[in-house]
């Protein structure tokens, strides 16, 4: 069994991995953050993997995703899947799905910001790897733990 993180790198995905090292130190569990690349410079320069004029080289987008893991969580094992130039949301989150089921996932944390009600936007791949009921999904929504502890307005 493991603890499985899909990070990209943004400030909600590294708050994931810091809540699930948490967990995992807690329950032992291995922990496993996976990334899904798209062979897209462009798609790369929005998340902050290449600077403004680099070309695209995987090697190099990969190893600086594993650096960030090992930075924020270095006893975690590091996967990766490398996608075509233009791949969709739905195959970015297919692959983030096989991934954990292949490292026998137990939990996924999501780091998700627009997580709402139940997890959906057309844009994010949180709303399908959280509807795989083959693990349980915590859902990160804040970068600081306790931040929005305060119920709902319309629950007070």
């Amino acid at each position: 069994m493991s603890i499985v993180v899909p990070f990209d790198g943004s400030e909600l995905s590294r708050a994931a991995l810091r809540r699930a090292r948490q967990f995992q130190s807690v329950l032992d569990e291995r922990l496993v953050a996976v990334t899904v690349v798209e062979r897209n410079a462009e798609r790369a320069r929005e998340r902050g993997w290449l600077d403004d004029e680099e070309e695209f080289d995987a090697d190099r987008v990969v190893g600086a995703i594993h650096e960030a893991v090992a930075e924020l969580a270095p006893e975690a094992d590091f996967r990766h899947e490398l996608l075509g130039r233009r791949a969709s949301a739905g195959a970015v989150a297919r692959h983030v799905r096989s991934m954990a089921r292949e490292e026998d996932a137990n939990i996924v944390f999501v780091g998700s910001e627009n997580a709402g009600n139940l997890v959906s936007s057309v844009s994010s791949v949180g709303s399908s790897v959280a509807a795989d009921d083959y693990y349980d999904v915590f859902i990160v929504r804040h970068t600081e733990p306790g931040a929005g502890a305060q119920p709902a307005e319309e629950y007070r």
